[in-house]
């Protein structure tokens, strides 16, 4: 299951919980939040994976465009010599292979930025996403904790009565 979908659940859980009377706490249902932060265990590793696969399709994406401007220069260099006969086209060929050359490695260049951006907005995004959910763990568990002492407290209160 998405890692977003889980967050969905665990507030759906929070907004279906009892609120306790007089206070800002409410009542959740213990199995279902703890097979909830389960689940978000399962499910972020996920998320890291796909991470990595980012990561794997920038250096593709990377090799690729290496290899076209590596082509591409090869290329240039073939046409180059060819013009090389003759005496006025040599500075021309000379002057177009250094333009194509320059192209390729501009695009090549460009390729690795936008490459590069992907992957670290990718990767922001889900640094924000792992973080929202760590926050949200954290109240659940501190909810679950804090009922669980007002309950311990309030059967202690009791039995002395």
């Amino acid at each position: 299951m998405d890692i977003l979908q889980l967050i969905d659940r665990l507030e759906e859980l929070f907004n279906s919980a009892k609120a306790v009377p007089f206070t800002h706490n409410v009542v959740v249902d213990e199995d279902r939040m703890l097979e909830l932060i389960d689940q978000m265990r399962i499910a972020i590793p996920e998320e890291v994976k796909k991470a990595q696969q980012v990561m794997a399709q920038r250096d593709r994406v990377m090799a690729q465009a290496q290899e076209e401007a590596n082509r591409t220069l090869q290329l240039s260099r073939d046409k180059a010599e060819q013009m090389v006969q003759k005496d006025m086209i040599v500075q021309e060929a000379q002057r177009r292979a250094d333009q194509i050359i320059n192209q390729a490695r501009n695009e090549a260049e460009a390729t690795r930025v936008d490459a590069d951006n992907y992957v670290v907005d990718t990767l922001m995004q889900l640094q924000d996403q792992i973080s929202k959910l760590s926050g949200q763990v954290g109240n659940g568990i501190r909810m679950v904790q804090e009922d669980q002492m007002r309950k311990a407290s309030a059967s202690g209160t009791s039995e002395h009565e």
